[in-house]
Order: structure tokens, then sequence, then C-alpha cells
């Protein structure tokens, strides 16, 4: 039996399923990762990008922030791909109960998923840093310079930077849902970023699966591994 096709069988012998993705979802909406060779830390900049994405920057240097923030890390055309279209059917069909994300791009909702967990925010959130008033993503992005409020406060995108920890809430679930699921499927993501890496080991569950174009540390623990495009085989799997 080939992967894909055990794949399959372990999808359609279960109805409790737990997508975990990183980056390498969304590559094939044309959003960058960033650590891979043509990722974002493969590139040149005046400052090292988890510097400027990190909290102290975004608080002295707000200008900068921005304007890396707006060229890099935002992108408004994205459009859904086949992973996050199939996991959206596996949805509504039953099989697939929560995705946990560690993307911020609102793809895997625009898709029409609706049990999605974001470890890292949204971009599509934003808020003032002194009233909290909520500002959406076109707000940010035609706004020339550091976005301001009406109050004028600095608005702050609702996304979890460097030197933030995750949300305490997000995580709590997240874990509670790994726990209580019959097949994980984690995918796009090379498990080095912690504590969401951590993840996979609140997994008791029958089916561990890992699809990942490069090999991670924690293959060896998987009942399945599938080095492959993330979008190319579930692209196979809704056929």
């Amino acid at each position: 039996m080939s992967k894909i096709n055990k794949l399959k069988d372990i999808i359609s012998n279960s109805n409790n399923i737990v997508f975990f993705g990183g980056a390498g979802v969304s590559t094939a909406s044309n959003i960058p990762d960033f650590r891979s060779q043509d990722g974002l830390y493969s590139e040149q900049y005046d400052y090292p990008p988890e510097r400027i994405i990190s909290n102290s920057f975004f608080m002295v240097n707000p200008e900068e922030f921005y304007r890396f923030y707006k060229n890099k890390m935002v992108y408004r055309d994205a459009k859904p791909n086949y992973a996050h279209i199939a996991l959206a059917k596996l949805e509504e069909q039953g099989k697939v109960k929560s995705i946990i994300t560690q993307n911020i791009d609102n793809l895997h909702q625009m898709a029409g998923s609706k049990n999605v967990i974001e470890l890292h925010g949204s971009v599509h959130r934003n808020y003032c840093m002194k009233c909290d008033k909520f500002y959406d993503l076109n707000y940010i992005l035609d706004y020339e310079g550091v976005p301001i409020c009406n109050c004028g406060g600095t608005i702050k995108p609702d996304v979890v930077l460097y030197e933030e920890p995750l949300n305490n809430e997000a995580m709590t679930k997240a874990i509670q849902i790994i726990n209580q699921a019959e097949v994980f499927i984690v995918a796009g993501t090379s498990l080095t970023v912690y504590p969401a890496a951590n993840m996979v080991r609140y997994f008791p569950g029958e089916h561990f699966v890992l699809i990942n174009k490069e090999k991670t540390s924690y293959d060896r623990f998987a009942d399945l591994v599938i080095n492959d495009y993330i979008e190319k085989v579930f692209e196979e799997i809704v056929k």
C-alpha cells in the first residue's frame, strides 16, 4: 500500500482527527516560510528578521517594524490552496475536529474551516494599544507609516512577536484537543519552534502522521511519514 493510500485509509476510518500545521501549509499560496532556503531568514535586511518582529523592536522602532511587516509578513491577495480546501471539506464531513495552526494568514477560515485555533494570532486582527479598538487588515495596509488609532494610540497586530508568550487560552485548548484525538496529522512544520513543537508529546492516540517536505526530529515517532508537498498530498486525499 502506498503512503498516500495508507493516509486515505487512516482518514476514512476516523472521525476524530486533529490537524496541526506550520508555514509549509501556506507556501503553495505564495506565502514564504521563514526557515527554508528561500524563506525570509535567507534574505538580507538592515536588521535580522527575528529582531525586527520582536516586541522590544516594535516598541522602540515601530516605523521599521511596520515597513518590514507590511512588505514581508502580510499577503492580502493570498488564497487557500488544496491543503486548506481539503481540510475544510474533511471538517465538513465530520472527519477533522479541529485545526491548530502556527500561521497568521487566516487561510484556513477563508477555505471554510470553522474550528481553528491560532497559536500565533492573525494579521486580520489589530488593536489599539491605548483603547483596545479593533482595526482590520485593510486599515493597517492602507495606512501610511505606523497605524494610529483615532484616540492617538499606536495600533499593534494581534500576532505573537518574538519575546512574547503564546496565548495561554489557545495553548490550553490545543493541548486538550490533541490529548483527545484519535488521529494527529502534523504538516508543514519542522517542529523546531517551541513551545508549539512540544504539542506532539500530548498526543496519546492511535495514528501520528507527519507530512513535511524535509525530515524532522520527530519522524521516528510517527506511524506514517510523507516527505512531500502538503498541497500535493491533500489534493490526492480529496480525489
